[in-house]
């Protein structure tokens, strides 16, 4: 184990893994990280599940068997996709016995062609908890407005969620309140809260890459000086709204019901400008109770000279707010951008999983038998 994931780990921050493919569990490549690299969950999302199946290292085998029975592109998908998702949380079991449930966890996405249809999201995390079958699953739900009252629909059965796509503060508190409207629901049903668990998955990096474009536009010292500042402080000030919503009289009464907080995930940690410290996203934003969801290069980065220093949110709210406000004075429209930035998540994850539909519809045919 390394000492600097040792230490970040030791700060309260668990390590999860932004990747996942078949070869990468069967090769045991996952354990491996478990085991030396201080992993403790798995991230998927489609972008993931269309770059792992398009390699097809190691599907032909299930594909030749999913078109010999003729099945649909969609069901031959979730077939694929669940099937790795359940070996993955197999081999994180442990993890989640020893962590009384708050780690060992592995992601999984619903469709996310159905990201602004509340019935349908509610519908689909149902049915990706009853395919997966596996106590240390969470069901992603993206952060748009119709997703909000599936969060607290699919809380309120009881199921585990990962809130996905979260870039405003705004809707960060918005998704913090369908989590304890949610709790309060499973509450009211009788259900047990010490088993329902949840993460908030707020974006990193792609603030960074849209603040830094457009103040590059505005060309000044000032709007230099200000370039790889917005991601962070967007970051802190979201841990600040996690502090207040999970100290307030309402958290109290759940608390008293054994209820866990949603912890705040910070995902998209690589590093896309170059100029940039490439383990910035994660030594930056140290504290306890979070999660930090890797790509493996940004992993290998933060083992390889990582510097992990202690707590490095505390006691920056105030430099976090005066920096927005420095770039909104720029005519840089906070709301603008992170609009933008949540209809571009929906759209990449849409045409990813339109991508992984259509190659694997080709395998499909490729493998199928001839007739006769």
């Amino acid at each position: 184990m390394t000492d600097a994931l040792k230490r970040l780990s030791d700060e309260g921050v668990a390590i999860w893994l932004d990747d996942l493919s078949r070869k990468r569990i069967t090769s045991g490549n996952l354990a491996e990280l478990i085991d030396q690299q201080h992993v403790v969950g798995v991230t998927t999302n489609p972008s993931i599940f269309q770059k792992a199946i398009s390699s097809g290292d190691g599907y032909e085998q299930q594909l030749t068997d999913l078109a010999t029975r003729k099945v649909t592109v969609d069901e031959a998908i979730r077939m694929i996709t669940t099937a790795d998702v359940r070996d993955a949380a197999d081999i994180l079991r442990p993890v989640f016995d020893a962590t009384d449930g708050q780690d060992g966890r592995v992601s999984i996405e619903v469709d996310p062609r159905l990201a602004h249809h509340t019935a349908a999201t509610v519908a689909e995390a149902k049915q990706l908890a009853w395919l997966v079958d596996r106590p240390n699953t969470l069901i992603k739900i993206p952060a748009t407005k119709a997703g909000l009252p599936a969060i607290t629909e699919v809380i309120g059965k009881g199921i585990s969620v990962n809130v996905t796509l979260i870039f405003s503060l705004e809707r960060y508190r918005e998704v913090m309140d369908a989590y304890l409207a949610g709790l309060e629901k499973a509450k009211a049903a009788g259900l047990d809260l010490s088993l329902i668990h949840s993460v908030a998955s707020f974006f990193v990096s792609r603030v960074d890459t849209e603040i830094d474009k457009r103040l590059d536009t505005v060309g000044t010292d000032e709007a230099k000086t200000l370039k790889g500042k917005a991601a962070l402080a967007n970051a802190r000030l979201a841990y600040q709204a996690y502090e207040e919503a999970f100290s307030s009289e309402r958290w109290a009464a759940l608390d008293k019901a054994q209820a866990n907080k949603q912890r705040p995930l910070w995902a998209s940690t690589g590093v896309k400008d170059p100029a940039y410290k490439d383990t910035l996203y994660v030594v930056d934003l140290v504290a306890p109770g979070t999660v930090n969801t890797m790509p493996e290069a940004t992993l290998d980065a933060t083992a390889d000279h990582g510097e992990v220093t202690g707590n490095t949110i505390a006691g920056t709210y105030e430099q976090a707010r005066a920096e927005l406000d420095a770039v909104a004075k720029l005519g840089i429209s906070y709301d603008d951008v992170v609009q933008l930035l949540e209809d571009e998540g929906v759209e990449k994850f849409e045409a990813s999983w339109i991508d992984l539909l259509n190659s694997t519809e080709a395998e499909l045919k490729r493998l199928a038998p001839s007739e006769g």
